[in-house]
This record gives C-alpha cells, structure tokens and sequence, in this order.
C-alpha cells in the first residue's frame, strides 16, 4: 500500500507476524532444515520405513520416496520450502536421490550450527563448503569408470541399486528388468561424442517417450513392457474382436464420435411410404 506523499510504502502485516535477523534468522533456517530432513530420514537405506500419508482428498499414500513425502507437506517457513524445492529438481534433473539429497543439505546445515554459535561469518563457511565440493568432484572422477550399456549384469546392478528399496524382494528382480527393457527400448544414439564405450552418447526422454498405464485387477508378474503404443480403450460392441493380428491403422487428426446437429427439424409424417423415405 502506497503512503502518503514523501513516504515509502506501508506493509501491513498480520499481529502475529514474527521478524527475525542476524543469528536468530540463521539458527531459525537451521532447524527448519532438520526438521525437514526428519522427516524423511528413516525412508532411506535398504531398512527404510514407508509413511502413511492423508492428502487433502481424503486419499491415503504408502510410499517411501522422499519427493512424494514432501509435496504432501504444506510448509510456510522460507527453508523448508526450499528444501522441498530441492527434492522436485532432483526428481526431474535425475529422477532418483530425492531422500539423499534433502537429509545431506539438512546435515550440512547441522554442522555449520556451531559454527554459527562461534560468530563465524556465512561466508567464510560457504567457502568451505565450495572447496569441500571441488575436493569430492576429484574423488568422484577417479572413482568414475566407465558403463557399458550392452552389459547386461552390470546395467541390472546399476538400475537395482536405484531401485532396490522401492520393492520387496518378490517382485525387485521383475522391476529391474521392466525397467531397464523400457530405458533400452526408447533410448536413442546422439552425435559422436566421450558418453559410451563405443564412442556416442544415449539420450533417453523417459517423460517424452515412456509411459506407464495402470490396469486394475492382476498382479506385478503381469506387468510387461510393451514395444508400441498403448491405448487403454475398452469395446463398444460384444461382437467386436479382441485381437487383430496385421491391422490396418487409420490415423486422424479429427473426432469420430457422432455430434448431434444445432438445428431443430420437425418432421410430420402422413404414411408408410414417406417413413421409409424419411433421413431420420
């Protein structure tokens, strides 16, 4: 709300707004980040618990993925929505780590608490956490090697160590191999480049060319990955086949169902003659 002339603008705030500055505010943001990372900290690890949620419908979700906790949580503090913020990127950019990677900022901040209490400037403690990040880049490309994406026992290793706390055992072996058919299936060679063994570097849109369709009734077992597209349409006819071997595709960019005209017609018929002549 703008004051009156020669004055800056007046904000009106609610009675019970609080303000905070300097250590407090620090401190503040600290705890808020652990009490985030508590949350989600015992869904990590081949041990994890699953949580029980009640979204605002009414719904209930069981899961132990740390992105799907979080976007159920309505927060209003400026870190904890950062911190959930951090979870949605890292469940686009990567798609796994949502749970790691909120319990390491939250541990993080933990540590640089008492440095806070010891008036050590923000700053100085960034720095140090920049060069801690350089020296754990180094370490990571030496212990880089490289993947081939024809070995297939190293690929299911890979994709079961992402995957391996989101099933039980039942079904692990099933969704690692679902898995990786389906990265295989859509995943498309780019220019030569350093990504792969033999030169060339994969591009895989799961968003863009994978989908998962959710059939009630059955098992996981039945579960397969299907080369081709899938349209979840049930018969209109009992006289209507339920599988054709070869078909002949039609493809339209317009509706085929049956519109109704605007117009009204009234039609007057006087005899049988004119029934059987009649467009109706």
């Amino acid at each position: 709300m703008q004051g009156p002339p020669g004055y800056g603008p007046v904000m009106v705030l609610n009675n019970k707004t609080q303000r905070q500055t300097g250590r407090e505010a620090q401190l503040s943001n600290i705890n808020a980040a652990r009490a985030v990372a508590d949350v989600i900290r015992t869904t990590l690890g081949p041990r994890s618990m699953l949580k029980m949620l009640l979204d605002p419908m009414g719904g209930i979700v069981i899961t132990n993925d740390g992105n799907c906790i979080l976007r159920e949580i309505d927060v209003s503090q400026p870190t904890a929505k950062s911190m959930i913020e951090l979870s949605r990127a890292q469940d686009e950019e990567v798609g796994d780590g949502t749970t790691s990677v909120i319990i390491l900022a939250g541990e993080m901040l933990i540590l640089a608490e008492p440095l806070i209490t010891e008036m050590l400037h923000p700053t100085v403690i960034v720095q140090g956490y920049t060069r801690a990040l350089q020296e754990a880049l180094d370490i990571c490309e030496r212990m880089a090697k490289v993947v081939d994406v024809e070995n297939e026992v190293q690929m299911k290793e890979i994709v079961n160590s992402c995957i391996g706390t989101k099933f039980s055992n039942r079904w692990n072996d099933k969704m690692v191999e679902m898995a990786l058919q389906a990265v295989l299936t859509v995943a498309r060679s780019k220019t030569p480049g350093s990504g792969t063994k033999s030169g060339q570097t994969m591009e895989v849109d799961i968003k863009r060319y994978a989908k998962v369709e959710k059939i009630p009734g059955g098992e996981i077992a039945d579960s397969v990955v299907l080369k081709g597209v899938m349209f979840n349409k049930d018969t209109t006819h009992s006289k209507m086949r339920r599988r054709i071997e070869n078909p002949r595709i039609l493809l339209l960019d317009c509706p085929l169902e049956y519109k109704k005209g605007e117009s009204q017609t009234n039609v007057e018929i006087t005899n049988t003659d004119d029934w059987n002549t009649s467009p109706c």
